[in-house]
C-alpha cells in the first residue's frame, strides 16, 4: 500500500496508468528504433554503441518502466499536496517544469544539464500533443495549488513526463552515452504516443462524468485574494468569472456584468467553447467594448495607422483589401461611429498583445490564421457591404472559439462557423437592404450580432440559440411574402397531405382487399387509382358530401359486377345499373385527371370481365351475401383524415411520380408551375466564366490546424437537391441565361419546391421534386456561392501564403 502523501485523486490515478502504458509501449518502440539505426549506421563505433545500449535496455526494461512510474507517481503527489505541505521543500526537487532558472548559480553542471534535457524532451513533446494537451487541461488543470504558476497547473504536463523519462533511463545505465541513446530513442518514441495517450485521458475522464475543472481544488481566502491580486481567476468563484474585478477597460458606464462570459481554462463552465487562458480572455473581453468607444472618435484611437503600416498589407485603419467598395454605407447599416469606412481588423491592430497574452506557438499560429480568415472574409466580392460589416463585428468571438475549440478547424458544423456562413449565404438573396424584406434583415443580423459581441460569446448554445432565431426569422418571412402573392404555400401543402392521405388509403385497401375474390386487374385498380378519387372527393370543399359515399359505393359495386350472374333477372339489373357505374367511374377518373391511354388499357380489360361475368356459374345467396358484407365492410369506412396521419410524418415521394399531374391548370398557372416540355434538356448550358469550382477538404486544411473531417455540401450536381436551404440564394438555367432565384418554401414532404425571383415584383417558381431533380442533375440549377463563407476565405488565405512563401 502506498504511503499516504501518495495517494492519488482515483481519476488522476486512472489517468497515471494510461501513462504508463503509453511509457511501456514507447520503450518497445525506442528497442526496437535502436537496432533499425544500428543497421544503418555508418560507423563501426556507433553501431556497437546502438546495440549495446539495445541490449542494455532490452535486458534492464523492466527496471526503465518502474523509475518511470515510481518518478511520475512522486511529481503528481508533490504537484497536487497542499500549498503548506511544500512550504519548506526545496524548490530544486519540485516537480519537472517548476525549477526557477534564477538559481542556476547555485547548481552543478549535471543538474543544469538536467533541467535543460528536461525541458528539451518536455517541448518535444508538447509539440505533438498541444490540441490535446489543451483537453487534459479542462479536466486536470487545477489539481495543482493556486499559488503554482498557471503553465505549471496541469500535473501531467509535458515537462512532467520528461523528468520521469530521464529518471527512468537514470535507472537503467550510468553511462552517458548510452544515456544519451536511450533519451534520443525514448523521446522520439514517446512524443509520438503521448498524443493519442492524452487524448485517451481526455476522453477518460469525460466517460466518467466529469466536465471541465471537475478536479478543482478549493483554495483559501488568502489565496483566492492573491490570485485575484495576480489577474488570475479563483478556481473556486460562485460569481462569472470576473465577477470580483473591476469593470474592462472600455465598458460603458452602467454595463452590467456577464455572469461567466469570460472564463478562461480555470473556468470549466457547463457548455462553453473549450478552455483559454485567463489573460486572454480578459483582453478579448476589453477589445470586445473597445469598438463601440472607439466609434466616436474613429480607428485611430486603436492605433491602427501604425499597426497596419507595419503588417505590410494595408495603408490605414480602415483600409482592408476590396474595402473601397465598402464606401458611403449610410449610419443605419451599424454604429454610427463607424459610418462611411470598414471597421479594422481588430486582429492585426491588437496582435501583438494577443501573441503576448497567448500560452504557446499554436495560439500565435491561430490568431494570424483567424486575422488573415477576416481580411479575406471583408474583402469577399459575394458578401453584401453591408452584411459584412455585421460580420466584422464578429472577429473576436471568432478567434475565442478558434483558440478554444480545435473542432471549429476541424468541423464544418461546429456552431461559430454555422453562424458566420449562415449569415453570408442569406444576405446573398437580398438585393437591396435600404427596403424591406432586405432592411428588416439586416436589422436582426445587426441586433444578433450585437447579441453576440457584447454578451457571453463563450458558450456554445448562444450560437445555437441565434441560428434558430435567423431560421425562424426567415420562415416567417419567406412564408409572409408568399401570402401576400397568393396562397402558393398553402397550395402545395394541401396537395401534398392530399398524397398522403392517398399513400395511407391505398395501404388500407391493398391489405383489405387480399382475401376478397376479384380479377388482379381490378384489385390494383381499386387500391391504387381509385382511392385518389375516393380521397379527392372526401377533401375537395366544392364536392357535395354524396360524392365521396357514391365514389365508395362505386368500389362496392364494380366488385359485384364483374361476379358470374344467373338468370335473366340479375342480367338485366346488372345491364340496367351499368350507364350509372360507367358515369361516376368517368366522373372520379376526370376527378383525378388519369391519362387517357390507362383508362384505354383498363376499359380493355373491363368489358371482358363483365362480358365472362354473363356466361359463369353464379354465386349462390349466400355467398353474395357475404361478399357484399366483405365490400362493405372495406367501403363503407371514410377515408383517412388529416388527423389520422402520424404526427410530423413525411411522404417520400417517387421519382417518377409527376406532381404537376395532380394540378389544374389553374392552379399551376397561379404557382408558376415549371412544366418539363418548357425546358430544352438537350439544349447545352452556358458556362459561366465567373464561376469557382467547388472547394474539397484539402483546400480548407491548414498545415499544423486539424485537418477537415467532414465532406463539403454540394453546391451542384445531383445531391444539392438534398441539401437545400430555406432563404438561400441559387442560380437557375431554364432559358438561354442564367437567373438568380430565392428558395421560399419547401414543402413537409419535399414534394414540392417554391423559388421567387424578382426584385421589385417579385414572382413565384414552383418545381416538382421530380423537376428540380432534373435540373440539378444536368447542372441547370446551383447553388449561389461554390462554398460557404469561411470555406472560401479559408482557401483565399491559403494560396496567399503559397504566393508569399514561393517569393521568398
Amino acid at each position: 500500500m502506498n504511503p499516504p502523501e501518495l495517494r492519488l485523486n482515483p481519476h488522476l490515478e486512472a489517468a497515471l496508468q494510461r501513462v504508463r502504458t503509453a511509457a511501456e509501449q514507447a520503450a518497445e518502440r525506442a528497442a526496437e528504433g535502436m537496432g533499425m539505426a544500428a543497421l544503418s549506421a555508418g560507423q563501426a563505433k556507433r553501431r556497437d554503441a546502438l546495440l549495446a545500449a539495445q541490449f542494455l535496455f532490452r535486458k534492464q526494461q523492466a527496471l526503465f518502466s518502474n523509475g518511470f512510474y515510481q518518478s511520475l507517481r512522486g511529481q503528481l503527489a508533490s504537484s497536487t499536496a497542499p500549498a503548506t505541505a511544500k512550504v519548506a521543500e526545496p524548490a530544486s526537487k519540485r516537480s519537472g517544469g517548476g525549477k526557477d532558472w534564477g538559481e542556476l548559480s547555485l547548481m552543478d553542471d549535471d543538474q543544469v544539464n538536467a533541467m535543460v534535457a528536461a525541458d528539451r524532451i518536455g517541448l518535444a513533446i508538447g509539440h505533438q500533443s498541444e490540441w490535446e494537451l489543451r483537453e487534459v487541461e479542462s479536466y486536470i488543470g487545477s489539481l495543482a495549488p493556486a499559488s503554482e504558476r498557471p503553465e505549471d497547473r496541469n500535473p501531467l504536463r509535458p515537462q512532467v513526463i520528461a523528468q520521469a523519462l530521464l529518471d527512468g533511463i537514470q535507472a537503467v545505465s550510468d553511462d552517458s552515452e548510452t544515456r544519451q541513446i536511450l533519451s534520443d530513442e525514448l523521446t522520439r518514441s514517446l512524443a509520438q504516443e503521448m498524443r493519442a495517450c492524452y487524448a485517451d485521458i481526455a476522453e477518460l475522464l469525460r466517460s466518467r462524468g466529469l466536465r471541465p475543472q471537475d478536479l478543482r481544488v478549493r483554495g483559501t481566502a488568502s489565496a483566492r485574494a492573491s490570485g485575484a491580486a495576480a489577474g488570475m481567476v479563483p478556481p473556486d468563484s460562485v460569481n462569472s468569472a470576473y465577477g470580483d474585478l473591476p469593470p474592462p477597460r472600455g465598458a460603458m458606464p452602467g454595463m452590467p456584468r456577464m455572469a461567466g462570459a469570460w472564463g478562461g481554462r480555470g473556468m470549466g463552465a457547463a457548455g462553453s467553447i473549450g478552455e483559454v487562458d485567463p489573460r486572454m480572455m480578459d483582453l478579448l473581453r476589453r477589445l470586445a467594448h473597445m469598438p463601440a468607444m472607439a466609434g466616436a472618435s474613429g480607428a485611430g484611437s486603436l492605433q491602427g495607422d501604425s499597426a497596419y503600416g507595419q503588417s505590410g498589407h494595408y495603408g490605414n485603419a480602415g483600409g482592408l483589401p476590396g474595402s473601397g467598395r465598402m464606401t458611403g454605407w449610410d449610419e443605419d447599416y451599424g454604429d454610427p461611429g463607424w459610418a462611411g469606412q470598414l471597421p479594422p481588423n481588430l486582429i492585426h491592430v491588437h496582435r501583438e498583445e494577443l501573441r503576448q497574452a497567448a500560452s504557446g506557438n499554436l495560439d500565435h499560429m491561430v490568431i494570424d490564421v483567424v486575422g488573415s480568415l477576416f481580411d479575406q472574409i471583408l474583402s469577399d466580392p459575394k458578401v453584401p457591404p453591408q452584411m459584412a460589416r455585421q460580420i466584422a463585428r464578429l472577429q473576436l468571438p471568432v478567434l475565442r472559439a478558434a483558440l478554444g475549440d480545435n473542432s471549429f478547424f476541424s468541423s464544418r458544423k461546429h456552431p461559430v462557423r454555422r453562424f458566420v456562413n449562415r449569415i453570408a449565404s442569406l444576405a446573398c438573396a437580398y438585393d437591396d437592404f435600404s427596403e424591406d424584406p432586405g432592411k428588416a434583415f439586416l436589422a436582426l443580423v445587426r441586433e444578433l450580432v450585437q447579441e453576440v459581441a457584447n454578451g457571453d460569446f463563450d458558450r456554445m448554445d448562444l450560437y445555437e440559440t441565434k441560428l434558430d432565431e435567423l431560421e425562424r426569422f426567415i420562415g416567417e418571412q419567406t412564408s409572409a411574402a408568399l401570402q401576400a402573392q397568393g396562397n402558393a404555400a398553402e397550395l402545395v401543402e394541401r396537395k401534398e397531405t392530399d398524397l398522403r392521405l392517398q399513400q395511407r388509403y391505398t395501404q388500407q385497401l391493398q391489405a383489405a382487399l387480399v382475401p376478397i375474390t376479384m380479377p388482379d386487374f381490378l384489385r390494383v385498380f381499386l387500391a391504387q387509382i381509385w382511392s385518389q378519387a375516393i380521397v379527392l372527393a372526401a377533401r375537395d370543399p366544392k364536392s357535395p358530401p354524396e360524392r365521396a359515399e357514391r365514389y365508395r359505393q362505386f368500389g362496392r359495386d364494380i366488385v359485384l359486377s364483374v361476379q358470374p350472374k344467373a338468370g335473366s333477372t340479375q342480367r338485366q339489373a346488372f345491364l340496367a345499373s351499368l350507364p350509372k357505374l360507367m358515369a361516376t367511374l368517368s366522373d372520379g377518373l376526370d376527378l383525378i385527371g388519369w391519362p387517357e391511354a390507362a383508362r384505354k388499357q383498363f376499359f380493355g380489360e373491363l368489358l371482358p370481365a363483365h362480358a365472362d361475368s354473363l356466361k359463369g356459374q353464379a354465386l349462390t345467396p349466400l355467398e353474395y351475401n357475404l361478399l357484399a358484407k366483405q365490400l362493405e365492410g372495406v367501403f363503407g369506412c371514410a377515408p383517412p383524415s388529416e388527423k389520422d396521419l402520424p404526427a410530423g410524418g413525411s411522404v417520400t415521394v417517387p421519382a417518377e411520380l409527376d406532381m404537376g399531374s395532380r394540378l389544374s391548370a389553374d392552379e399551376a398557372k397561379s404557382l408558376g408551375l415549371m412544366n418539363e416540355a418548357a425546358v430544352d434538356w438537350n439544349g447545352q448550358v452556358d458556362i459561366d466564366l465567373g464561376v469557382e469550382a467547388p472547394l474539397q477538404s484539402v483546400d480548407i486544411s491548414i498545415d499544423g490546424l486539424p485537418a477537415v473531417e467532414d465532406e463539403a455540401e454540394p453546391s451542384s450536381g445531383g445531391l444539392l437537391i438534398d441539401h437545400l436551404q430555406l432563404g438561400f440564394a441559387y442560380q437557375m438555367h431554364t432559358g438561354d441565361q442564367w437567373h438568380k432565384v430565392r428558395l421560399a418554401h419547401i414543402s413537409a414532404g419535399r414534394s414540392f419546391f417554391i423559388f421567387t425571383q424578382g426584385h421589385k415584383h417579385q414572382e413565384t417558381v414552383t418545381m416538382t421534386a421530380r423537376m428540380l431533380r432534373k435540373l440539378c442533375e444536368s447542372g441547370r440549377l446551383r447553388a449561389f456561392e461554390n462554398a460557404y463563407l469561411i470555406e472560401r476565405a479559408t482557401a483565399r488565405a491559403r494560396k496567399q501564403l503559397a504566393a508569399l512563401n514561393s517569393r521568398h
